[in-house]
């Protein structure tokens, strides 16, 4: 619900972004989470005028609401953080505040990276990525790395990674990266994986542990332990 009393001055720009998020079902302090901020701040956007600095960051988030049907907070808050101006401490210290984890520039490229712990939670950081290179009609390739016990193809082999083996890193903890597709290939299609991705609820480690088995690339228990995700426009 709109959070201006009547009566009160035309509500700012970053208060109209609010509005519309909370109609679209987020509370102030959902969107105070996606701005990482405290949720005093999100009230003030009404009654001092203030929340300048985080339209261009609210403005991107209700827009991945809108186009790619994203409600998870911490997912948004991905989105948010690289438009988010950092804040100083008192020291006059940049405060720390969620890094950058997705960015398609204007050419069309962009990469994502989701550790162990990300893999666990379905890797959810990486799917505004991939449904923007969706939205885009742009070309994706990937990274995975996993036990080497849990490929059922040999390092550098033709069906598994076009035989190209500088595409197979080997790591001393007994797992391998391998990477599937680029743009001399061609990759692979962004939409076809974001239909994949929605087909999991939204789960980007299992989208990609499917499409592995499809493939006959891996065994059914292998389980990922790091995922990036490329993109580009193709030509």
């Amino acid at each position: 619900m709109p959070s201006h009393a009547p009566g009160a001055p035309q509500p700012n720009e970053a208060a109209r972004l609010a509005d519309e998020l909370q109609a679209a079902g987020f509370t102030k302090r959902s969107i105070a989470r996606i701005i990482d901020r405290d949720p005093s701040l999100v009230s003030q956007f009404y009654t001092r005028g203030k929340g300048a600095a985080f339209v261009p960051a609210l403005t991107r988030v209700l827009a991945a609401v809108h186009t790619a049907g994203i409600t998870d907070p911490d997912t948004l808050a991905d989105i948010a953080a690289p438009h988010i101006t950092r804040r100083t401490t008192t020291s006059g210290a940049r405060a720390r505040v969620r890094t950058k984890a997705v960015l398609i520039t204007p050419a069309g490229t962009g990469t994502g990276r989701a550790g162990a712990q990300a893999i666990a939670s379905g890797a959810a950081r990486l799917r505004p990525l991939i449904a923007e290179a969706a939205r885009q009609g742009l070309r994706l390739a990937f990274t995975i790395r996993m036990p080497k016990s849990g490929y059922t193809l040999a390092s550098g082999s033709r069906t598994d990674s076009s035989g190209i083996r500088r595409d197979v890193v080997q790591r001393a903890d007994h797992t391998e990266e391998r990477s599937y597709g680029s743009a001399a290939t061609g990759g692979f299609d962004a939409a076809d994986f974001a239909h994949r991705v929605d087909a999991e609820g939204g789960d980007v480690t299992a989208a990609v542990h499917r499409w592995l088995l499809e493939t006959g690339r891996i065994h059914q228990d292998a389980p990922i332990t790091h995922l990036e995700v490329r993109t580009w426009r193709p030509r």
